[in-house]
């Protein structure tokens, strides 16, 4: 199942505009822009996207890819041990 990468509009003045762009061009991921996510408090201090339901934050969007990929990397991990 593809990860699902959400960002809030009002958080793209936060430079993930260009991570959203990024991320839209993996295939793996089905990556949804909305107007807003009710997380104003989160929204408002850093970048953040929500990866399945799951807020994830960084100081910069460099390192929220990074965030991304490690939480997508380790749900991937979960995902092969329920099926093994």
């Amino acid at each position: 199942m593809r990860p699902i990468i959400e960002f809030c509009a009002s958080n793209l003045g936060s430079g993930t505009e260009q991570l959203k762009q990024k991320l839209e061009q993996n295939p793996e991921y089905d990556v949804v822009e909305y107007g807003c996510l009710n997380n104003c408090g989160e929204c408002y201090l850093r970048p953040f996207a929500m990866v399945d339901g799951e807020i994830i934050a960084a100081e910069t969007p460099e390192e929220l890819e990074a965030a991304i990929a490690a939480y997508i990397k380790e749900q991937e991990a979960w995902d092969n041990l329920e099926i093994d």
